[in-house]
């Protein structure tokens, strides 16, 4: 698991904007990274508007904002298209990514345990250090509670 205080690992993923994200190559540019589960459920989509209504502010901020899932690209370009999302929605398929950050495992769902998404979001400084991670378990605030992070460094 990834935690503050530790280099972020490197990655390089498609987006829904047809190109790819490499994280280092975002450098000296803050990232807010963050996980949800699947494209256009109820719960993550509300989270993906939440942080793309805030993503002019963040841009004057000099900060980047990529939501990360297991689904595929074509997912991704369809969800982004529908509902008019201009952040990057990066495709981790194959779920190494979000395995190795510590952002996939064991989790209640329902009264059950069960592997999934452990919703989450990190923030990466610009030398490519997570500053702060958030286990997020309820949505609604949350990119707000991020954007105020980023105001306050």
């Amino acid at each position: 698991m990834i935690e503050p205080g530790m280099a972020a690992p490197d990655f390089t993923l498609l987006a829904s904007d047809g190109g790819t994200v490499t994280l280092s190559a975002l450098r000296p540019q803050p990232v807010v990274l963050f996980a949800y589960g699947k494209d256009g459920t109820p719960t993550c989509t509300n989270a993906i508007m939440d942080f793309d209504a805030l993503l002019p502010q963040f841009q004057a901020l000099g900060v980047a904002v990529l939501g990360l899932s297991k689904d595929p690209v074509r997912s991704h370009v369809r969800f982004a298209a529908k509902q008019e999302i201009r952040l990057p929605l990066l495709s981790d398929h194959g779920g190494q990514v979000m395995e190795d950050w510590g952002l996939f495992g064991e989790k209640l769902f329902f009264g059950k345990q069960v592997q999934g998404v452990l919703r989450g979001t990190l923030l990466i400084g610009g030398d490519g250090v997570v500053l702060r991670r958030w286990q997020v378990d309820r949505v609604k605030g949350h990119a707000a509670e991020v954007l105020a992070a980023v105001q306050a460094m």
